[in-house]
């Protein structure tokens, strides 16, 4: 589990949009939760690593 708030609701925020909007690419969407939480670059790089290759989750 990640560590600190933002990035914790950064997680939980993409997670949301993935399954609200399955065909946005994951780098926009760690791009716009990298800024909307004010995360730092090496939370950006978690993110990377953790949602960029991804498939969307299914229902």
């Amino acid at each position: 589990m990640p560590k600190g708030d933002a990035l914790r609701k950064a997680v939980r925020w993409i997670g949301e949009r993935r399954l609200d909007e399955p065909d946005t690419p994951p780098y926009r969407l760690i791009d716009e939760a990298s800024r909307r939480f004010d995360l730092s670059p090496k939370d950006g790089e978690f993110l990377q690593r953790n949602f960029a290759d991804r498939s969307p989750p299914k229902h």
